[in-house]
């Protein structure tokens, strides 16, 4: 498992500091844990399969996808 910073899933996602706290608040965004007083990081998994989850491919694209499996 690897954690990252507030700066990474910034990096990642293209979302604002503000934007990414404003989604954990309302449970749209994956939790930061605590790694001590002052101090959070993000499970890069999480966020990752949350970017996954959004990430929509056109139909075409799907069709011309399932003829290539079939061809193999």
């Amino acid at each position: 498992m690897r954690l990252i910073r507030l700066k990474d899933v910034i990096d990642c996602t293209g979302m604002a500091r503000s934007t990414i706290y404003k989604n954990v608040s309302d449970g749209s965004f994956p939790k930061p844990v605590s790694l001590g007083a002052r101090s959070v990081a993000w499970v890069e998994d999480e966020v990752q399969e949350w970017i996954r989850d959004r990430v929509v491919i056109p139909p075409f694209l799907m069709e011309f996808r399932s003829r290539l499996v079939n061809l193999g």
